[in-house]
């Protein structure tokens, strides 16, 4: 690995700091004003500088069908579990995808795919 590279890599914050939240469990409920989601992450919280801060229902094309945004840190509380209710997914729809985001790294490039119960 070149110097120069290997240089970037030591000092880059961003690069050593990455640790995505990853989905445990995922639960889907619908109901009349629209669907419950629930999400179990699991993520090495440390305090308000790195903390799982939420979590988004997508279409499989991207598009956000509902966000849930986490206010805190859950240091002492790991997995945690948090629900989002009146999410609308379209009828048409047989599978949705949960993208989670961490502060300070942002939402995740990846994201987990869940099959509707119909």
């Amino acid at each position: 690995m070149p110097l120069r590279t290997t240089l970037f890599l030591m000092l880059s914050p961003t690069l050593a700091a990455a640790d995505p939240a990853t989905v445990e469990t995922i639960e889907a409920r619908p109901g009349a004003d629209g669907w419950t989601v629930s999400v179990t992450l699991r993520h090495g919280d440390t305090g308000w500088d790195d903390y799982a801060d939420g979590w988004r229902v997508e279409a499989p094309d991207g598009t956000v069908l509902g966000t849930r945004t986490l206010l805190h840190p859950h240091v002492d509380e790991q997995p945690f579990t948090r629900s989002l209710s009146g999410v609308a997914i379209p009828d048409d729809l047989a599978e949705v995808r949960i993208r989670t985001s961490s502060s300070p790294e942002g939402w995740e490039e990846g994201t987990t795919p869940f099959t509707l119960p119909r």
